[in-house]
Parts: C-alpha cells; sequence; structure tokens
C-alpha cells in the first residue's frame, strides 16, 4: 500500500518538521512494516510552467515526424516571448495547455536542461510527457496536455504536486483495514497520539423505496450491499489534476473520470466500489452463486466459465460482475470520445459498494487467476459499515466534478449481525508479555484501536467492524502490546537444561549428512509441497500408499496443494534444474520430513500463550498431526569420477545408490539387507529393495538403484540418472548406535578368493548370504569384487561371481586346513541354496 504523506495529513495534524522517514520510524514501531519511503521530485529543479501552443511547424526530412512549436510561458522566461521548442510528441494541438521545462532546470534522474540545436533549430526547453517528470503512468503515453482553464505562466510543480513523500507499506494478510488511507492515517493518529479525522463519517440518507431495485439471493456471501445513482453526468468531464495525482502516487492509472472516483473513494477508505452504465442494466441487479458452467466476459476483455461457488453480480440476462474481484464488459462506463462517431458516453451510473465473503472472494480469484484491488481488500477484510459512507462519498464526488445529480432512492440490503464481542481478563496482556501494564493502559489502548470496553477485573470488549482480525483475548492482547512499543519488552534469555545437548535422532541426522557430504553429495533443501500429478510421473501404481497426501487448506500454489510423501520430486526437480543451468554431474541429498495422513482426522487444540503448554497439551497437540517420519534420498547424475590424467573415470550408476544406502546404514549402526526388487520410478532390472529386520519380522525401507527411462523422459532428467530414498526413523529404532572401538588382532588373516558361476537371475546378496553363513565364525569379511558374463565360457544366462573371504581366529593364527574348511563349507551352502558352482 503506497500511501502519500500530504494525503495523511488532511486527517491527521502531523506536526510539520515531521518527514517521511518520521513517520516510517513510528508506524514501524506500530507494527506496520513500513518498507520504503519515497521522494518525489527530490532531484527536480524549475522553472516547470504552464504554457500553451501558439504554433506549429512540421519538420521535413527526418526519419521521424518532428515539430517546431512557440510556446506562450507568460513571465516565466523573464522577457514574456514565445519560447521556441522542439517535440517529437503528436499528441497535442495548437491552443494547449502544455507543462514547459525551460533552460536551466533539473528532471528528475539529473537530466539538465538548456538550449540546443537539433533537427535544425535551437530548442529553448522542453514540452514534458509525465514519464520524464515521474509522475507515473497517466494513460496517454504522450505529452501532459492541461485542462484549458490552467493559468499560463503558472508553477506546474505546485500544480502537478511533484515534490511528496511517499510511504510503501508491506500489509500483512490479517491488516485489511491498512489498505486505505483511512486505516493508516487512524494508525498514524495512534502512534502519535493525536486526534483522527475520520472520512467516513459522514451524513448518509437511510434506506427507502425509491432506490434501484436489489436481489441477494445468498446472504451468507454478501450481507450487506448499497446502490446509489447518480444521473446527468456530462460527457467532456475530466477528472481534476488533483484525483489523478493521488491515484498516480498511489499505484494506480487514472482512466475516466466515474472510474476514477470509485478507486479514489476505494483508497481512501478501503471499500471497493463499482460503477454500472445505468442504461447496460437490464433490470433488477442480484447477488448469488453462479450456475456451473455460465460465462461472463470480464472488464479485461476475457471470456470466462464460471464455476458453481463464484459470487456473481447479475441482472435480467445472467451475470454482469463477479463479486468483489472484477465487473463485466456488458456494463462498462464509456468514457466520450470525440474521435469516436456514434459512442454515447456514460451520463447516469449505479454505484455499488457491497461487503462480501473474504473466502468466496479468495477462492473466485484465484480460481480465475484474477486479482484486482477490490479482490486484495475483500480477502483480508473490509469494514461492512463503510459500505453506505463509500457510496456516499462517490455520490458527492461525482456530482461536485461531473455536474450530475444524486437521485433520492437509497438502497441498502443487509443481512442481520451482531457486533463481535470478546471477554478478556484484564491482566492477560500482562501475562503474555510478562510486562505488568495494568487496566487503564489495556482499556485505553483498546479504546484507541476502536473497540468498546466495559467491566473490571474481567473486560467485555466489542471489536470495532474495521477489524475482523481480532476474534479472541490474545488478538486484543496483541494489540496492547504493539501500541505499548515492542522494543519495550524485556529480554528474556531462554534456560534450557543444562547437560542433555542433542537428541540421539538429532546426533543421527547429523552424521548421516556429514558422511553423505564426505561422500561428494551435495546437501539440497526443497520445499515439502507436491503436485498430486507427480506420483503418475513417476510411475506409482494406483493403490500406492505414497499417493495418500494431506492437503493443504491454504496452499502457497494451486499447483502444489498436497505436502510430500517423498523426498525424490523436490530432489530430481533440483536435478533437472540444474542440469538444465549447466551442471551435469550431480550427486545431491537431502533429508527430511516426509507427511504421511492418519486415519483418523483430528482437530488441534488452540495452546495457551500466557504459560508453558503441559506435555499433556504437546501430546494432543502431536496426535492431531500427520505422521511426520524423516527420511533420506541421494539422486545422481553424470560422471561419478572425473576423467584426467589418473585415468577415464567412470560415469554414476545403480551401484553408487546402493553404496549410498550402505554409508547411512553404517552411520545408524543397522544391518542393511539389500535384494533385487521393483518399485515406482526405479528400473525393473536394477532395483535393489532395502529390508531390516524389525521385531523378528522384515521390513523394506527403501530402494536404489537406476530410474526407468520413462521416468526420465517424463521428468526431463539426465539419462542414466539413479536414486535411493530411505526411512531414516526405522534405520535408527534398529541401529545400534553405541560406539564401538574397532577389533584389533595380533594373529595373522587367512584370505581365500573363491568364483561361483550361478544363473544370471540369482541375486548376488544371496550368494553372499549363503556364503557367510556358511564360513561360519571365522570369516571376518567378505567382498564381491568381479562380475564376469561370457555365453561362450559360462553358457547362455550364467554369470560368475567372484569374492574375497578373509578368515581370522582371535586366539590363534589359522592353518590353512582350517580356512580352506571354512571356505568349503561357504560354498556348499551356496551351492544348496543358490545353484552357484565352482568355476573352472
Amino acid at each position: 500500500m503506497r500511501v502519500p504523506l500530504s494525503w495523511l495529513r488532511e486527517y491527521v495534524d502531523l506536526p510539520a518538521t515531521e518527514t517521511g522517514r518520521d513517520v516510517q520510524a513510528k508506524l514501524i514501531s506500530a507494527g506496520l512494516e513500513v518498507e520504503t519511503v519515497e521522494h518525489l521530485g527530490a532531484d527536480l529543479k524549475g522553472p516547470l510552467v504552464v504554457g500553451q501552443v501558439l504554433t506549429i511547424e512540421e519538420l521535413e526530412g527526418f526519419k521521424k515526424p518532428i515539430r517546431f512549436c512557440t510556446v506562450d510561458v507568460g513571465q516565466a522566461n523573464g522577457t514574456g516571448e514565445p519560447q521556441e521548442i522542439v517535440c517529437g510528441a503528436r499528441n497535442f494541438s495548437v491552443g494547449d495547455k502544455v507543462v514547459v521545462v525551460l533552460p536551466g532546470a533539473t528532471l528528475p534522474g539529473g537530466f539538465s536542461i538548456s538550449a540546443r540545436k537539433t533537427y535544425g533549430k535551437v530548442s529553448h526547453g522542453m514540452i514534458c510527457s509525465s514519464d520524464e517528470l515521474g509522475m507515473g503512468d497517466d494513460g496517454t503515453h504522450g505529452i501532459i496536455v492541461l485542462p484549458p482553464e490552467t493559468e499560463v505562466g503558472k508553477d506546474a510543480v505546485e500544480l502537478l504536486e511533484l515534490v511528496d513523500e511517499v510511504l510503501d507499506i508491506a500489509v500483512t494478510a490479517n491488516r485489511g483495514d491498512c489498505l486505505s488511507i483511512r486505516g493508516v492515517a487512524r494508525e498514524t493518529a495512534i502512534a502519535y497520539g493525536l486526534p483522527l479525522r475520520d472520512p467516513a463519517l459522514l451524513d448518509v440518507p437511510g434506506p427507502n423505496a425509491f432506490g434501484y431495485p436489489v436481489k441477494v439471493s445468498d446472504p451468507a456471501g454478501c450481507d450487506r450491499f448499497t446502490a446509489r445513482t447518480v444521473t446527468g453526468l456530462s460527457p467532456e468531464a475530466r477528472s481534476p489534476i488533483w484525483l489523478q495525482r493521488r491515484l498516480q502516487k498511489v499505484g494506480m492509472r487514472p482512466i475516466s473520470l466515474a472510474v476514477d472516483v470509485t478507486n479514489y473513494v476505494m483508497m481512501e477508505l478501503g471499500q471497493p466500489l463499482h460503477a454500472y452504465d445505468r442504461h447496460q442494466v437490464q433490470g433488477t441487479i442480484g447477488v448469488r452463486r453462479a450456475q456451473e458452467g455460465e460465462k461472463i466476459v470480464t472488464l479485461d476483455g476475457v471470456e470466462r466459465k464460471l464455476h458453481a461457488e463464484d459470487l456473481v453480480i447479475t441482472d435480467d440476462r445472467g451475470p454482469i460482475g463477479l463479486a468483489g474481484v472484477m465487473g463485466g464488459a456488458d456494463t462498462e462506463i464509456a468514457d466520450h470520445d470525440p474521435a469516436e462517431e456514434g459512442a454515447a458516453a456514460t451520463t447516469d451510473v449505479i454505484i455499488e459498494a457491497a461487503h462480501f465473503d473474504q473466502v468466496s472472494v479468495a477462492r473466485t480469484a484465484r480460481r480465475h487467476k484474477l486479482s484486482s484491488e477490490a479482490s486484495r481488500r475483500f480477502e483480508r477484510g473490509v469494514d461492512p459499515q463503510a459500505a453506505s459512507a463509500a457510496a456516499q462519498r462517490t455520490v458527492d464526488l461525482l456530482v461536485l466534478l461531473a455536474g450530475g445529480t444524486a437521485e433520492a432512492g437509497v438502497t441498502e440490503v443487509i443481512a442481520p449481525s451482531a457486533p463481535h464481542t470478546i471477554t478478556l481478563a484484564a491482566d492477560h496482556p500482562d501475562k503474555v508479555a510478562g510486562v505488568t501494564y495494568g487496566r487503564e493502559t489495556v482499556v485505553r489502548r483498546l479504546q484507541e484501536v476502536g473497540c468498546d470496553v466495559y467491566g473490571q477485573d474481567e473486560l467485555i470488549v466489542t471489536v470495532p467492524s474495521w477489524r475482523p482480525d481480532l476474534t479472541d483475548p490474545n488478538d486484543l492482547a496483541e494489540e496492547v502490546i504493539r501500541l505499548e512499543g515492542y522494543e519495550n519488552l524485556p529480554s528474556t534469555l531462554p534456560r534450557p537444561p543444562a547437560g542433555r545437548g542433542l537428541t540421539g535422532r538429532q546426533r543421527l541426522h547429523r552424521r548421516v549428512g556429514r558422511a553423505l557430504a564426505g561422500a561428494g553429495y551435495v546437501e539440497a533443501l526443497n520445499y515439502p509441497f507436491v503436485s498430486e500429478q507427480v506420483f503418475d510421473q513417476l510411475g506409482l501404481e494406483a493403490d500406492d500408499p505414497a499417493r495418500r497426501v494431506v492437503k493443504l487448506v491454504n496452499p502457497l500454489s494451486d499447483e502444489e496443494p498436497a505436502l510430500r510423501t517423498s523426498l525424490l520430486p523436490g530432489l530430481l526437480a533440483a536435478l533437472r534444474r540444474n542440469d538444465g543451468r549447466g551442471s551435469h554431474d550431480l550427486a545431491l541429498f537431502e533429508t527430511g520430513l516426509v507427511f504421511q495422513p492418519r486415519d483418523a482426522a483430528r482437530v488441534a487444540a488452540n495452546l495457551p500463550v500466557d504459560r508453558r503448554p503441559s506435555p499433556d497439551d504437546i501430546a494432543a497437540l502431536n496426535a492431531a498431526l500427520p505422521d511426520q517420519p524423516r527420511h533420506v534420498a541421494v539422486v545422481l547424475a553424470g560422471a561419478r569420477e572425473q576423467a584426467g590424467w589418473w585415468g577415464k573415470g567412470r560415469p554414476a550408476d545403480w551401484a553408487d545408490a546402493v553404496e549410498a544406502a550402505r554409508t547411512v546404514a553404517r552411520e545408524a549402526g543397522a544391518e542393511l539387507g539389500i535384494r533385487k526388487g521393483q518399485y515406482g520410478p526405479w528400473h525393473p532390472g536394477r532395483c535393489a529393495e532395502l529390508t531390516v529386520t524389525v521385531d523378528g519380522a522384515e521390513r523394506v525401507v527403501g530402494h536404489a538403484g537406476e530410474l526407468h527411462p520413462r521416468v526420465l523422459k517424463t521428468l526431463g532428467l539426465p539419462a542414466r540418472a539413479c536414486a535411493m530414498e530411505l526411512d531414516l526413523d526405522v534405520l535408527e529404532r534398529v541401529g545400534d548406535t553405541v560406539p564401538q572401538a574397532p577389533s584389533i588382532s595380533t594373529f595373522p588373516v587367512a584370505t581365500q578368493d573363491v568364483a561361483l558361476v550361478a544363473d544370471a537371475y540369482v541375486p548376488a546378496s544371496d550368494v553372499e548370504a549363503a556364503l557367510r553363513e556358511g564360513a561360519g565364525e571365522l570369516l571376518e569379511s567378505i567382498r564381491l569384487f568381479d562380475v564376469y558374463e561370457n555365453a561362450e565360457q559360462l553358457g547362455e544366462g550364467r554369470k560368475s561371481l567372484a569374492y574375497a573371504l578373509r578368515f581370522r581366529a582371535d586366539d590363534r593364527t589359522l592353518t590353512v586346513d582350517e580356512a580352506s574348511a571354512a571356505r568349503e563349507a561357504a560354498v556348499a551352502l551356496a551351492t544348496d541354496r543358490t545353484g552357484a558352482v565352482l568355476r573352472g
């Protein structure tokens, strides 16, 4: 919200010495986020005056049209003689009043003006456009043409209000009242302890039977609708300069008088309004929900297909506006255009000032991707009591500026409602802040906000209509605290219990991160939001548990409304993004929470803020949340080892993803089972299923391997990309994290190699498990060091697996016979279980 300081001073008598920076500091102290203070015209230096064009000579022989003009600037040039100026714009004629900058002046941006020769003529100054003066867009994209009654030679800096300070305020979602000059002026008056001249305090006639007919069929969606009619508007009437300049300063473009007035009142009072061409409205104005499939062409010229939840304004033909969002083209105000023959300008208008449901407007704006100044205000909350005052203010301005006549009829359709009251203990703000304010301070601050307060130890507080965000005692406590000054709260350092340090879960999380980083992976942190379409892209089955998601009520993006059940969507998106930017050799990892809905949905209770929540409070809150296990995942693409003088290097493959899983399991102290598997996005022939034993039963905790080519193509990922994902919480549960000192033996190791030939479909892990069990207690370690396939030597569908077995005894040096016997026992069990036989 942009707030000109000159406009703010109309409603609050700020000291003349107060600057925008001073007001910024006061408002920030009161809790508003004033981001910047813009100094309009800070580097502008005159003379800048009003001139009248006397003659125009078209210069020939140039690539673009050039005009040589003489302009009467009165006595501003010191001689009274016409000023000769070269200009390329063509939107002005002889007799027009324009803005002229004379030699010696400086325009915004440090652009100095002097007499200079151009296009064969000497130009003594410049005829100015709004952009050159830093005024913003005025819709003409050309020279400023002033009203005919403007005095020649008048100072244009003062006329156009070019020097001002504008506060840019980032209004939070709960402070819709501050999306208006009225709301910011109220906060400024409180901050300075000054009275407020409320622009909404107007004499408003009561409703009668002569107003334009209105029927509200959905009072829940529209609890107040005010309609007023103004007739006899002058087609030639234009918005005065002061009105246009105020709109430009707040960031809006002047359009036409009727539209400018509604925008002006909206910025002034915070109440969105809409003006209908009375001759284009057919029959009764209605408010209802749209019928599925109905269509409307909005003011931006787009035909929109309506949803059954959309709240619409109608006449006898059907929808003529999206309530609280944007009006329809059928009833648009027509401006007078002398160049357009047969076009009738609007002379009679119907003014709408209504109050619409916040949620309904927000959903409609998002559904149609149509955010407007009106919808932004209704979404955050609009003062329903301001509707009639805003309509009256609009009527008064149209009568004053366009010579219109206000009809006596006043229409007001109001759904009965009671003011919102809150019971508040007088010492509740004291408990929340840890500061003793006292009852008098609490009552005074709440009254300054606009509340009516009654009672002694227990206060009955009636919330003002412009603060719908005040719903419970904690909101009222926050108002007292912020107005008393957050900077006055005492600084209290937390006192954690000594000697506890990190939890076991936190230590494991850090160890896993360090181990993966040491293995060459880079940590990537991703948002936990996903689209449900990503599960189709990953090739998950229709009944896969990962498709059960927790959906957000207010997602940051409608395209990603769910919380993730896997880390892979975010990691794969990061892989694609980095690969698309030229980083092709990638190894990324992430540890984070995934979210799994509970079978029975529960509603979380509001925790107290005046004391520490009890263990039961926290347990009840956690029980209402979805399950949130911690996962770890990695993705790889490109080269795993770079080529160089040391060797050829090698690409990342499925074995690297499996090794990453082993690395995580080692840090968790868990024994990880690895076997051939098939799941979702992984290649069916290059996917490992990762298991652990939990309470005597085997449980799948993840998968690792190469991703399916179809998934790579769908997601736009590099070829042969690999991935791994594990449930870290299950690994922690079954792991032994007690540090183990390495065992150092004084006896030598006996190494035996064995090469077994097995069918190609037999997993190497099954052969290894059989060898390990058959070798017995003397086996210290086993390692697969070669896999060989050759149909001529081994036979079709056969492979050779070569293992290195290390044997050692704790109390003696093994003999060759003992090591050989253990090796033969291992081979015998592997042959019996897997059909593998000794090679050669």
